[in-house]
């Protein structure tokens, strides 16, 4: 092992993604294994590697972590981006789980049949704009600062830069009617470790596409 966590999952987006997010917001590189066929996925859970038989896998400090919350908390404490206390962690947690609601669409939307893409997008959209987004909005304007907890960078912020690019993506105007966002966006993509991991070659996954989508189903068949 060269010490850099090991990162074991499909070669796309899916429950990685924000554990790739926040390694790269915290400077950390890491190493990946890529599964692509359902013998590979049954070989992991038949060696006990996988506690509840599920990926992301993480390998990090001697730890096999699985559960994709556990391992965010764990890399967040490790990297002093969970707060200076109960309380930021608290707003913390709050923030990432209501982000994880949104991210959950996005997460499932490839894989919604042709004739419920439209609504399911139309669903999207509307949480986003409606519910999640004016959250932030609201929060960023009432404190006037840069981040969204203790003024400091936090894995909040990271998961919320993530949610905001993967919503754009799919509807480019939807940051149209909140300015602070947009600001924060600017601010976050400009950060050295982030803006490395927006550029071309960086781990970064692209947006799912059939391909992976027929790789998901491969691998996790029952």
């Amino acid at each position: 092992m060269s010490g850099k966590p090991r990162l074991t999952y499909l070669n796309g987006r899916g429950r990685m993604e924000p554990i790739r997010w926040l390694l790269a917001a915290a400077g950390v590189e890491f190493e990946e294994v890529f599964l692509e066929t359902k013998e590979q996925y049954d070989k992991l859970i038949k060696d006990g590697l996988l506690l509840f038989q599920q990926v992301p896998l993480v390998e990090i400090d001697g730890m096999k972590m699985v559960q994709t919350r556990a391992i965010l908390s764990y890399i967040a404490g490790k990297y002093n981006l969970y707060g200076k206390d109960l309380k930021e962690r608290a707003l913390i947690d709050m923030y990432v789980e209501g982000i994880s609601d949104l991210m959950q669409m996005i997460l499932m939307f490839p894989f919604s049949p042709p004739d419920a893409k439209d609504k399911n997008l139309d669903s999207i959209k509307e949480r986003a704009t409606n519910r999640y987004f004016p959250v932030f909005e609201k929060v960023l304007k009432q404190h006037g600062q840069d981040f969204l907890v203790g003024n400091k960078f936090s894995w909040a912020d990271v998961q919320l830069i993530e949610a905001i690019l993967a919503v754009e993506e799919k509807i480019p105007a939807v940051l149209s009617g909140f300015p602070q966002l947009q600001a924060f966006k600017t601010k976050m993509s400009n950060m050295p470790t982030i803006k490395k991991f927006l550029q071309p070659g960086s781990p970064r996954k692209p947006p799912p596409d059939a391909h992976y989508v027929e790789t998901v189903l491969k691998v996790f068949k029952k």
